[in-house]
This record gives C-alpha cells, sequence and structure tokens, in this order.
C-alpha cells in the first residue's frame, strides 16, 4: 500500500473499493456522470485542488474520458495529475456483460496496472517521482513524429500508445504531458525511431 498525499478522483464505488486496497489516502467518486450537475461535489473537488492537489483516475472507455475532460476544464492544470489506465479488455465479475466498449474498469484491472498508472503520474509522498526532463516533449514534437496532424497520423498515434500501454482515447493535445512524464525527449526520439523502423520492416 502506497500513501498518496493528493485527493484522488474515481468514477464509482467499486473503483473506491479497488483503489482503497491499494492507497492510503483520500478518494472521491464522480458517481458518474453526476459530477456534471453536482455543484457542491465539483466545488469540493476545487477546494482540495487548491489545498492538496488531484489525481483523476477514470476508465479508459469514451465516458471515463469524458468525466476527466469536465475535471480538467474545471480545474487549474498545475493543481491536477491524470493517471491512465490502458485499454485491458474483458468483463468485470461483478457484471453480467462486458462495458459498451468491452474495456475493463479501474475496478476491473490488475492491482499492478493502477500502481503503475499512479507512478506514472508521478503521484504521492511514497512514490519515487522521475526527475523532470530538461526538454519537455511538445506538440510540434508530436507533428514532427508525424503523430498529428498529417496523413495516417491517428493510426500511428494509436499503435505507439498501444506500445506504451496508454488509452487510444489520450488525445494528441494530452500527450506531450503524458510523455513527459514517462521520458526524456531524447528517449522518445529514439523511440519513434524506433518505432518508424519496426514499421517500414513490417510494411
Amino acid at each position: 500500500m502506497i500513501h498518496v498525499r493528493e485527493a484522488i478522483v474515481v468514477e464509482g464505488k467499486y473503483d473506491k473499493i479497488k483503489l482503497s486496497s491499494l492507497v492510503d489516502g483520500l478518494i472521491i467518486e464522480t458517481d458518474g456522470f453526476r459530477i456534471f450537475r453536482d455543484r457542491e461535489k465539483m466545488e469540493l473537488l476545487r477546494r482540495l485542488a487548491a489545498t492538496r492537489g488531484l489525481v483523476v483516475l477514470t476508465d479508459s472507455d469514451s465516458a471515463g474520458f469524458l468525466i476527466r475532460h469536465r475535471l480538467t476544464g474545471s480545474i487549474p492544470a498545475e493543481q491536477i495529475k491524470n493517471a491512465y489506465i490502458p485499454d485491458l479488455f474483458g468483463k468485470e465479475k461483478r457484471k453480467a456483460a462486458p462495458s459498451k466498449e468491452g474495456k475493463l474498469g479501474v475496478e476491473g484491472v490488475p492491482a499492478e496496472t493502477i500502481l503503475e498508472a499512479l507512478r506514472r503520474a508521478g503521484v504521492g509522498a511514497d512514490v519515487e517521482k522521475r526527475q523532470a526532463p530538461a526538454r519537455k516533449i511538445t506538440k510540434t514534437d508530436l507533428y514532427l513524429a508525424g503523430l498529428s496532424g498529417g496523413q495516417g497520423s491517428a493510426e500511428k498515434r494509436r499503435a505507439l500508445l498501444r506500445r506504451l500501454g496508454l488509452p487510444e482515447h489520450l488525445s494528441a493535445s494530452s500527450m506531450p504531458e503524458v510523455l513527459s512524464s514517462l521520458m526524456s525527449y531524447e528517449e522518445f526520439q529514439s523511440l519513434v525511431s524506433s518505432f518508424d523502423a519496426a514499421e517500414n520492416v513490417g510494411g
């Protein structure tokens, strides 16, 4: 179990139950899309963000990203961290059928996957934080690498996200921050070069 200084935001009670077995810290539920109309809870999240910081840990499906975008659009960027679970397909034991997109939510993914997502986001007092790279990865870097704004860039971006174990719904505008938390600019360039080489061989 790790101690987390920030408040962690999840979608529902089963996500909270799963996370409570892994994390010592404050966990807040959005109750799904209710956060869109729950002004009191949104105000609570803003206060928590200002005083201790927030970590958003929603599902990797489109609904999870809608909730994530609602939060990140309402809270200053410097007060919020994004933890992403990868696209894992399957069905939670308590459910009769898989979700609409067939992806496991936070409650269904392995514990180590959740802890790795938190580590990648640089979360908590007891989680080793990466030293900030001297040179951040930017949107321009993504464009120059053919990951945005060009023919076939969306497919290439999704393929790279799969290789890194990140969700396919992660947008090009969100990728620089996430990639910078995972690797240096030099590591990014090396990854893109090896990725291109593999594609060329495969082609």
